[in-house]
């Protein structure tokens, strides 16, 4: 008999590797107790948060707690159902309505995953005989959604736009195409020069989706994302955002302009065939969501934030994957993963949790660690924050 398990054994290999080396499991962290978005208590140290992907620091925040636990009591603790049998509260309308009010479109549909959005989305309106054309650096769950429609991938070289528009005039005219691109891309940080693949796209005859993940609530005037900030949102076909990053909880969804949006319910398979989220996760999103459309301050601190970290980890020394701060995220790339590993490990004896990213997740192969930072970091943590790099940098000798 066949091994079904084969297939991952250099995997496993590469972690029994690097286990054996003594360094501690970096997928195996557990949080003992969440004292608020920036501080936890890691392996019984207290401990600065810098990956966790709580851009805005929502998740503590005290009226999204209340309409939770109002919900909780109210409506109970799940829907045990489909959006389109009886999954569908008033608690998902107002989520939804509260979506299309902060990005001022038409259409909304929630997700009960950000993957799901994704992969749901893009399976349905791209199917066999059209095309999809993406960033290579995409994330999993745009490829998995080309997969699951079976529609053609065609990728291009990152954030290159000549590339884009050589691709696409390269397809049949009449073909079905959609563009899919990223406001910011989560393993480097850097934004997507959308203004001219939004273009690029139109000129060809192709619609265009975005997703503003590590975007969404940060970016932008109204926190809208990449395509607002470069002033192109009208021009998009379809946005995908999801709630466990500035939103502080868990769920994606789509927001469109598009006349025949709605029909999307009936045949969108991820959506139709997944039990719908928790009457309370839908009323802590629509919570945050209305109050992240008055988060400016929050916002400007954010900015100020990533501004600090970036110049202070690149005067200590270290490579980072940007030249200059274009997000809440910030990479610090390292020469390999054994030393990453150290690295990492080292930030943790620290009291500094980050996230290990390894290939082949990474672009080119490379190992980094990914800091997000969080608006509800003080200037005094950033200051803590660069301190721990410093020690740990030098310790294992990633700087001089």
């Amino acid at each position: 008999m066949t091994d079904l398990f084969s297939k991952f054994d250099p995997l496993i290999q590469q972690r029994e590797t690097l286990l054996a080396t003594g360094v501690t499991d970096p997928y195996n962290l557990v949080m003992e107790k969440v004292i608020s978005p920036t501080v936890a208590i890691c392996n019984g140290r207290e401990t600065i948060l810098l990956g966790t992907y709580n851009y805005m620091g929502m998740t503590f925040d005290e009226d999204v707690i209340a309409a939770g636990k109002d919900a909780l009591d109210k409506f109970g603790s799940g829907t045990t159902g489909s959006r389109v049998l009886n999954g569908t509260y008033q608690g998902h309308k107002e989520c939804e309505e509260a979506l299309k009010e902060f990005y001022a479109m038409d259409h909304a549909m929630v997700f009960s995953t950000g993957y799901q959005a994704n992969l749901g989305i893009i399976s349905t309106i791209a199917g066999k005989g059209d095309y999809v054309i993406l960033d290579i650096d995409s994330h999993a769950s745009i490829y998995d959604g080309c997969a699951m429609g079976n529609a053609e991938i065609v990728a291009f070289r990152h954030n290159d736009v000549e590339a884009l528009e050589k691709r696409l005039k390269r397809l049949p005219p009449e073909a079905g195409k959609l563009v899919v691109l990223e406001g910011v891309y989560s393993m480097l940080g850097d934004v997507a020069p959308l203004k001219e693949m939004i273009r690029v796209s139109k000129e060809n005859g192709a619609m265009v989706l975005v997703d503003e993940a590590h975007s969404m609530g940060f970016i932008g005037e109204n926190g809208r994302g990449v395509a607002e900030a470069q002033g192109v949102i009208d021009d998009v076909d379809f946005i995908i955002g999801t709630f466990s990053k500035s939103v502080g909880t868990v769920g994606g969804f789509c927001v469109s302009n598009h006349p025949k949006f709605e029909i999307l319910r009936l045949v969108c398979r991820p959506y139709v065939f997944t039990a719908s989220l928790p009457p309370s996760v839908v009323a802590t999103a629509a919570t945050s969501i209305r109050k992240l459309m008055q988060g400016s301050n929050k916002r400007a601190h954010l900015w100020e934030n990533s501004k600090v970290l970036h110049k202070g980890l690149r005067d200590l020394g270290f490579t980072l994957g940007t030249d200059e701060p274009q997000s809440a995220i910030i990479a610090v790339i390292m020469p390999d993963l054994e030393q990453g590993a150290m690295m990492w490990e080292a930030l943790l004896e620290e009291g500094l949790y980050v996230n290990l990213a390894r290939p082949p997740a990474t672009p080119a192969n490379m190992t980094l660690l990914r800091c997000s930072l969080c608006a509800e970091h003080t200037i005094e943590q950033v200051s803590e924050i660069l301190g721990r790099f410093e020690r740990a940098g030098k310790r294992i000798g990633i700087i001089g």
